[in-house]
């Protein structure tokens, strides 16, 4: 199974359709930056990308390193681990271009090649469901965080308006054709999580504007159920939010 996850991702650049620019120039990164930060608007709100000068802090899954960066930019001493190949070399890129410093490593987050209280922050933000392993890499982290250290955390919601919508509509998910891809109810996540001794949950990402899908459902879904879903008071849907944040303490 790990061959196949690495494979999958090594042949996958998240969010790739979303510019035109040939991988690794400024271009490139400044689009996919700009991408990921209008779909998870939350994210700069919940994160405090600023708030760990200083500290050591590792991302799991880091991808082509586009939060890493924030981090580095922050004042964190960032590293940064992946299983593709791909991505990493590309973070390499986007890291040089953004005159940071970062340590790379290409590593299995269920396996991870360092010391026990390593860091004082380890972050994974959408790794976990695509892992064939949670509970492993969870105690992995966990293992690798100082005491008293923050470990942050997001999944998909399974009982959420995104994958309800998807399964009304017939219209796939990102990433739905990935080797492992597992989602979870809060009360799920909740006892995933129970090997921390302090763990908050927070439902996020609620509906924006699609650039993915076009025809009479994108149509629909941009100018009809966006607009309708976002006019409801939060309290009301938060429970439903498609993401599920997690604050934790070891």
């Amino acid at each position: 199974m790990l061959e196949r996850v690495k494979h999958y991702w090594n042949a996958r650049i998240h969010d790739l359709e979303m510019t035109e620019h040939d991988p690794g120039t400024p271009e490139f990164f400044a689009d996919l930056e700009e991408y990921r930060f209008d779909k998870l608007r939350y994210l700069p709100e919940v994160v405090d990308f600023n708030g760990y000068a200083g500290r050591e802090l590792l991302e799991v899954g880091c991808g082509i390193g586009t939060d890493l960066v924030r981090f580095a930019r922050g004042g964190a001493k960032v590293t940064g681990v992946d299983l593709s190949e791909t991505a990493l070399a590309l973070a390499k890129q986007n890291a040089d271009q953004a005159g940071v410093t970062m340590r790379l490593e290409l590593a299995n987050g269920e396996d991870l090649p360092f010391d026990d209280t390593t860091f004082d922050v380890v972050y994974g933000h959408g790794v976990l469901q695509y892992t064939a392993n949670a509970s492993h890499m969870l105690a992995e982290c966990r293992r690798v965080l100082s005491p008293g250290g923050t470990a942050i955390f997001m999944v998909y919601n399974r009982i959420s308006w995104l994958n309800g919508l998807s399964k009304l509509m017939h219209v796939e998910l990102e990433h739905e054709d990935a080797p492992v891809l597992n989602k979870y109810s809060i009360a799920e996540f909740e006892r995933l999580l129970s090997i921390f001794s302090e763990a908050r949950i927070v439902p996020e990402r609620f509906p924006v504007k699609s650039r993915l899908h076009g025809g009479f459902k994108g149509f629909a879904f941009n100018n009809v159920f966006v607009g309708t879903f976002n006019t409801l008071p939060r309290a009301w849907v938060r429970p439903l939010g498609w993401h599920l944040m997690a604050f934790c303490k070891r």
